[in-house]
Parts: structure tokens; sequence; C-alpha cells
């Protein structure tokens, strides 16, 4: 049984910045690839970022891209997402997700099959 759990949320004011945690237990996070969505009151949850299994390799959905950093620490199944200079508009529920084990850049909600019950961020302007 895999669980994520993500923390680190919380209310900041525009400009600021927060640091999001996704523990992952019951499986570790050196093979699949992992990924941050978001989703916003009365909108679909969106891609944000995704982190390959070794770190190498990263990419960021274009809202987010010179702000937000993915990482995540090798064998201590755990990743990260730094959000630098938030705005109002970054308001959402952010979730983790472990990506299914397939080629490519894993960017789509079904591209992951494992979920994280989301952490809330909310930017006040």
């Amino acid at each position: 049984q895999v669980q994520l759990v993500e923390s680190g949320g919380g209310l900041v004011q525009a400009g600021g910045s927060l640091t999001l945690t996704c523990a992952a237990s019951g499986r570790t996070l050196s093979g699949p690839t992992m990924g941050w969505f978001r989703q916003a009151p009365g909108k679909e949850r969106e891609f944000v970022a995704t982190i390959t299994w070794n770190g190498g390799g990263t990419y960021y959905a274009d809202a987010v891209k010179g702000r937000f950093t993915i990482s995540r620490e090798y064998g201590k199944n755990t990743a990260y997402l730094l959000l630098n200079a938030l705005k109002p508009e970054d308001t959402a529920v952010y979730y983790c997700a472990i990506g299914r084990p397939k080629f490519g850049r894993l960017v789509n909600e079904n591209d992951y099959a494992y979920w994280g019950q989301g952490t809330q961020v909310t930017v006040s302007s």
C-alpha cells in the first residue's frame, strides 16, 4: 500500500515563499517519477511540476516556471516543491503524486498512479 502525505501549506502574502513536502510510505521514491499538481476553487486540477527518478530531469508548467522548484531526496522517500514569488492566483490545493512506469514527460493526471490528500496554499494580495 502506497501512501503520500503532503505538508507545508498555509497562508502567505503575495511575494512570499513556502516549501511543500511530500512524504511517501510503503514504496521508495527511487524508481518512479514524482509530480505536483494543484486545484484552485472551481477549476480542474492542473499540472505544476515533475521530476525524474534520480532528480536529474525536471519540467514545469509555464505559469510557475522560474518561481517554483521541484526536488527530491534520493532514498529518503521525500519530494519537495519550493514556491517563491507567490501570487494570489497560486491559491489552490497542492497534490503530490507518483508516476506510472512509462516513458516520456509525465504531465497529465492519468500519468500518475498514486496521490496524496493535498495541502492548501492560500496567497493573499
